[in-house]
């Protein structure tokens, strides 16, 4: 960002940053791929959806998705179309998920199903393998549908895959997706990547009219384009993923504590006994994922250090002993 404030350039994403930024999505995604830089994950979510949705269309996603419970309602809002929520075990929707809407499709009297959205990393911190994105893909487009994949912490499931972005997403028949800078280190700086050529034309347009193009846009595009270089973006998810496994060794064994879900990124969902929350909170910040079952949610980044891990797991180890209570 300091040396995309060294003298002037052209506004609007006319600028070197956003060339060489639009240029490395093209070659990690393929070159069909199209890259817009945002300024944030909500923001990516409603400009890429809004590319595929008419006025009287559903989204079929699961009930954890971000877009229908931390977003406010900006789908229903913003895009004016209804959200068809799946209960899932482990945040991840499944094929049935997707066919038991279709039924919906030729109803005038329902909104029809249009867009399928999966999160990658799931809410819950799972991730789809590229053949169950791939399995989802063909349901949906079988049935006329296309899929939009929100990709705040896409970096980490590529580290916890072993695999290339491309694998998960194009190979796998997305359509288009968002890309995470954000929780992976960038400062205000996501992506809407576009697989599918026929959504492209109207995105540049769909970004204005949602204020997520900033005029400055070579200091969001420098960002972006450092995280795409040297596969830095790899290099920091990897990290973040480590020190959530590092935290979960550290407390898995523990009485009073059980893990809810598999740790497949850089969360950790831990169910506690209630009394210990409000004490651990009292030095540390996490969110209280289900306050009638206990269930915390334990998120690492790309510059947590063993150190604040292991302090952390001796605090809960301190709160939780019998000698405290």
């Amino acid at each position: 960002m300091a040396a995309a404030n060294d003298g002037d350039a052209p506004a609007y994403g006319d600028d070197r940053w956003t060339h060489v930024f639009e240029e490395q999505i093209k070659e990690i995604f393929g070159h069909e791929a199209t890259g817009f830089a945002v300024l944030n994950g909500a923001g990516a979510n409603m400009v890429g959806l809004a590319a595929m949705l008419g006025r009287y269309d559903a989204i079929i996603c699961p009930d954890t998705a971000h877009i229908a419970t931390h977003e406010a309602g900006a789908a229903e809002r913003l895009l004016g179309v209804k959200l068809l929520t799946a209960p899932t075990a482990s945040g991840k929707l499944s094929p049935n998920d997707v066919t038991d809407q279709l039924h919906a499709i030729g109803d005038v009297m329902v909104s029809q199903p249009r867009v399928v959205s999966i999160s990658q990393v799931t809410e819950l911190g799972t991730c789809y393998t590229a053949n169950e994105v791939a399995r989802l893909v063909e349901v949906a487009h079988a049935g006329g549908l296309l899929v939009h994949m929100d990709g705040a912490r896409l970096a980490n499931a590529a580290a916890f895959l072993g695999c290339s972005l491309r694998e998960f997403t194009t190979d796998a028949g997305v359509d288009v997706l968002s890309f995470g800078g954000t929780k992976n280190g960038a400062l205000a700086a996501e992506a809407v990547i576009a697989l599918r050529p026929s959504v492209v034309p109207q995105l540049p347009f769909l970004r204005r009219q949602s204020l997520q193009l900033a005029s400055k846009m070579r200091f969001v595009s420098a960002q972006l384009s450092a995280l795409l270089t040297d596969d830095l973006w790899l290099a920091n998810a990897a990290h973040a993923n480590g020190m959530a496994r590092r935290l979960c060794a550290g407390v898995a064994d523990l009485p009073g504590v059980s893990i809810e879900y598999p740790v497949e990124s850089n969360a950790v969902f831990a169910a506690l006994p209630p009394q210990a929350i409000p004490t651990l909170q009292e030095k540390f910040s996490f969110h209280v994922w289900d306050e009638s079952s206990g269930v915390v949610r334990w998120m690492t980044a790309f510059d947590t250090s063993p150190h604040h891990v292991d302090d952390f797991i001796t605090h809960i180890h301190k709160t939780l002993s019998p000698e405290t209570h």
